[in-house]
């Protein structure tokens, strides 16, 4: 892992990884787990529903993707009905961007170094063969609706990697691009009451980035006390998803295995 970058060639790439790419020139990004074989598994939100927040974070930071057809891979663009889990090749997930390893059990200097979030995390990762069986039990059943701070594709590929699970209902999900995005106002809100005790600006600079820092740390999985660990099979009833999520005989032997 670079201290400033996660930037990864194809040949690197291993089975199980959480993977992403950036996305509307930086803006934010979209991750999805390596299944092997150029597969990406990835969560998008549905044809037709909403983000949930109802203001322009929906069209800025949406992870949706529109399928084309791929002439290169047949099982591109799997999908069940009504779910956002996706399988595509990984020219299709890139869509022309750079690739990204997400990584996992940073130490915390290594995350504070970070300016960004949704880049590491200081939670460790289960082994490749359970990360992918957990990718592909969800392309099956689906991961629920997508939310912008609760429930979005950087929560799903986390979730594939730790099994982990945030327990309180209301409380942000696992993603810590979502926790920067919710920590940067509260860090510029610190800033004006800070200014009128700090007269240098190299010192109020510092701390109000100290601020922004803690906050993505205290919210990131590897600290919170909030998360249980919950097997991919269990997942739809502690959330209380549909049960009847399973794929019908005929969607079955569509599903790539």
């Amino acid at each position: 892992m670079g201290l400033f970058s996660n930037k990864i060639g194809r040949d690197d790439l291993r089975s199980g990884d959480h993977v992403y790419s950036w996305r509307g020139v930086y803006t934010y990004s979209h991750h999805g787990i390596y299944v092997g074989s150029n597969k990406v598994v990835h969560f998008t939100r549905a044809s037709g529903q909403e983000l949930g927040t109802g203001t322009i974070i929906d069209s800025s930071f949406s992870s949706q993707v529109h399928h084309q057809t791929c002439l290169r891979c047949a099982d591109c663009g799997f999908q069940r009905e009504n779910s956002g889990v996706t399988l595509s090749c990984l020219d299709c997930f890139l869509k022309g961007g750079l690739l990204y390893r997400f990584e996992y059990g940073v130490a915390p200097a290594v995350f504070f170094a970070q300016a960004r979030g949704g880049t590491c995390t200081l939670a460790e990762s289960d082994p490749p063969d359970t990360v992918i069986n957990r990718a592909m039990y969800l392309l099956q059943n689906g991961f629920g609706n997508y939310h912008i701070f609760h429930n979005n594709c950087e929560d799903f590929a986390i979730y594939c990697k730790t099994g982990l699970l945030v327990t309180e209902e209301n409380a942000p999900g696992r993603s810590g691009q979502a926790a920067s995005v919710i920590s940067a106002p509260l860090a510029a809100l610190s800033y004006y009451p800070l200014r009128a005790l700090m007269a240098n600006p190299v010192s109020l600079a510092t701390v109000t980035a100290g601020v922004y820092s803690f906050n993505r740390y205290a919210t990131d999985i590897g600290v919170r006390t909030d998360v249980v660990k919950i097997p991919v099979e269990d997942l739809a009833a502690n959330l209380g998803w549909s049960t009847n999520m399973g794929p019908s005989p005929a969607e079955s032997s569509r599903i790539p295995k």
